[in-house]
């Protein structure tokens, strides 16, 4: 089987990458390959088009795919809350939760993931127009196997552009290097409280597989639980993975990002987190009408999320 992320050096998908490194797809029976397909409406329509199995990526992202959710269902999270961090160049001398540093700015964002971004925004009062805020990728992160976030990282120290929103591995290379301030981490309090539930990293499947193999599914969701649990136990063993996936100075990283994510690790998809999110999905238009709970979530799945 066949599991898609679309950021591998990085603490945003990590107990995905971890399930399969640290032997606990194995152990529940799976045979599972990690794949990276960047950007994440490419490894959603990977799924859809059947070639992987799962996606570990923003729970919203798969409406890239699947509008209005039909024919895909999230199983479990990876972690609680939107995990993104709003960075700018250290120049700009800007203050934590100041949101208004953006005005007039390039800031760097994934496609897909910049909707957290835009709708962070409009949610703190900024229009992205009448402010100036330019959104964009960051140009040459799109080619295969580049790393959006240590890409922007070293944009944002070459000053091509004003800041970033990506994952926690790039916003500590940034701020390592004496280049980036971190401005906003919604998971820890920063922004707009409701900003919170806008997405999450989960673990995505079709219908028609949960249809075919629910035993694997919940093997898979099982594998996902026994992962943050044993980091949770053991945050050191992060540091096995990333020496297995990342370069070394991002391996050397990991240990700490991932201790810092723990109080997160929770598979749990609670109906609030849906509700917000279907909200945020709606109000960025990629979402039409109201969906229930279970049309977005295979519910059937919710006695394995605590173990």
């Amino acid at each position: 089987m066949k599991l898609a992320v679309p950021d591998m050096i990085s603490n945003s998908y990590f107990p995905a990458e971890a399930a399969i490194e640290l032997g606990f797809f194995k152990a529940e029976g799976l045979d599972v390959t990690l794949e990276l397909i960047f950007p994440v409406d490419k490894a959603y329509a990977a799924l859809r088009d059947g070639a992987v199995d799962f996606v570990g990526g923003s729970a919203h992202s798969a409406l890239a795919a699947f509008p209005n959710f039909r024919g895909v269902k999230l199983v479990c999270a990876q972690a609680q809350g939107m995990y993104w961090f709003l960075v700018m160049h250290a120049a700009l001398n800007a203050r934590r939760g100041d949101v208004s540093v953006v005005k007039g700015r390039r800031i760097a964002a994934a496609p897909w993931v910049d909707k957290g971004l835009r709708g962070l925004l409009e949610e703190a009062g900024i229009d992205v127009e009448r402010d100036g805020v330019t959104i964009a990728p960051v140009p040459g992160a799109a080619g295969a196997g580049v790393n959006f976030g240590i890409t922007a990282a070293k944009a944002l120290e070459e000053r091509t552009i004003d800041g970033f929103w990506a994952n926690g591995m790039s916003a500590e290379v940034a701020v390592r290097r004496g280049v980036g301030t971190v401005v906003l981490d919604v998971r820890r309090g920063d922004g707009p409280k409701r900003c919170f539930n806008f997405t999450a990293a989960t673990i995505a499947a079709t219908d028609a597989l949960i249809a075919r193999a629910r035993d694997k599914v919940a093997a898979t969701v099982r594998a996902i639980v026994k992962t943050q649990a044993a980091l949770k136990a053991n945050v050191a063993r992060a540091s096995e993975v990333g020496e297995r996936l990342f370069p070394p100075s991002e391996a050397a990283l990991i240990a700490e990002l991932i201790r810092r994510d723990l109080p997160y690790y929770d598979a749990t998809l609670s109906p609030e987190f849906v509700a917000g999110m279907c909200e945020f999905a709606r109000r960025q238009g990629l979402l039409a009408g109201q969906l229930s709970y279970e049309d977005v979530v295979a519910a059937q799945f919710a006695p394995l999320w605590q173990g």
